[in-house]
């Protein structure tokens, strides 16, 4: 029979106690973490560094997380799972090719924003570095990573087929360019401090980029 550890048992009670109350502390203790993941990076963050950000005692934050890793790993999943839900709800649309890249284009962009800065750390991180513990969550990071650009790939495709996009070359590659126009602007946008909101740069884009594929027919 496993032992279970006295922290374990605190944090299965702290579970059954009260669901809500359990997501409203595991809310905090995740945006707490957020800021410091951003801060130092994950490498360099500790969960007494989290402990500190909200004033408590770091012991208290094992009744609700087992590892700095676990909680990264938990956060920047729900999210990169929110941005393959959306692209795959466009893609499968009937919408035509040109508003589907634009609709990606802008609601990603915005997403991004909303959910400042996980997703940014999350770009910052090496997946192909992590320890064993990890490995079965690199894997899926990167299906999930995989099937969001399969369907924008599958979009650039559907508007080549239609004549919609000027065929300027393989989807695949327009669809990195894509990807890699929306994620570098962690390197410059923050909320608040930027001229412009993320839903406009997101419209910004979607005018570039369609402005350079669209076909004039």
């Amino acid at each position: 029979m496993t032992k279970v550890s006295g922290i374990g048992r605190r944090r299965v009670a702290a579970e059954e106690e009260s669901s809500d109350a359990y997501k409203v502390r595991r809310g905090e203790i995740a945006k707490a973490a957020v800021r410091v993941f951003n801060r130092v990076g994950l490498q360099r963050a500790t969960l007494k560094a989290v402990a500190d950000e909200m004033g408590v005692d770091r012991a208290s934050l094992y009744y609700y997380v087992t590892s700095k890793e676990a909680l990264f790993d938990e956060v920047v999943k729900t999210v990169v799972e929110n941005n393959l839900e959306i692209t795959n709800k466009i893609c499968a649309s009937d919408l035509s090719p040109r508003r589907k890249l634009r609709d990606l284009i802008c609601t990603l962009m915005t997403s991004y924003g909303e959910h400042y800065p996980i997703f940014y750390i999350y770009i910052r991180e090496n997946l192909s570095h992590v320890d064993e513990t990890r490995s079965a969550w690199s894997r899926e990071m990167r299906d999930l990573n995989r099937q969001t650009t399969e369907a924008v790939i599958s979009i650039i495709e559907q508007g080549y087929a239609d004549k919609s996009f000027r065929n300027v070359g393989s989807a695949r590659v327009v669809a990195y360019g894509v990807l890699g126009v929306v994620g570098w602007t962690h390197r410059w946008y923050r909320p608040g401090q930027s001229d412009v909101s993320a839903e406009e740069i997101g419209k910004i884009y979607a005018e570039m980029i369609l402005a350079g594929i669209e076909s004039p027919y």
